[in-house]
């Protein structure tokens, strides 16, 4: 059902956690399947230098956390503002159809976060 990069990710979550005075957070939920992700970021010159998420939700919701943040350290705003839900998905390598709305969320989070921190700075 998972691939081995979605059990890796949900096994061995990685940015696991908050970040004190975050520049940036963002949180989305899905009320049909019970999945809320909150996504903080730290930003410095317009790069996002550390990124760390809580998720209440399914293994696939862990892992698309956990994937999304990996993929935004480094990043400018613009360059993670590009990141899609279907690249999430594909980083893992694929989920199973009925947990594709968890990739969503992640990849909604993280524009979430960055949108909030444009708004208040």
């Amino acid at each position: 059902m998972y691939t081995d990069k979605v059990m890796d990710h949900f096994s061995n979550p990685r940015n696991v956690g908050e970040i004190e005075n975050a520049d940036g957070v963002g949180e989305v939920g899905n009320a049909s399947c019970g999945d809320i992700m909150k996504i903080f970021l730290k930003i410095e010159n317009n790069v996002i230098t550390d990124v760390k998420f809580k998720t209440f939700g399914c293994g696939a919701a862990i892992a698309t956390s956990s994937m999304v943040t990996e993929m935004a350290i480094g990043k400018t705003l613009d360059e993670a503002m590009e990141l899609t839900n279907k690249a999430v998905e594909e980083a893992l390598d694929g989920l199973p159809p009925q947990k594709i709305h968890c990739s969503n969320l992640a990849a909604d989070a993280l524009h979430e976060a960055i949108k909030n921190y444009r708004e208040n700075k």
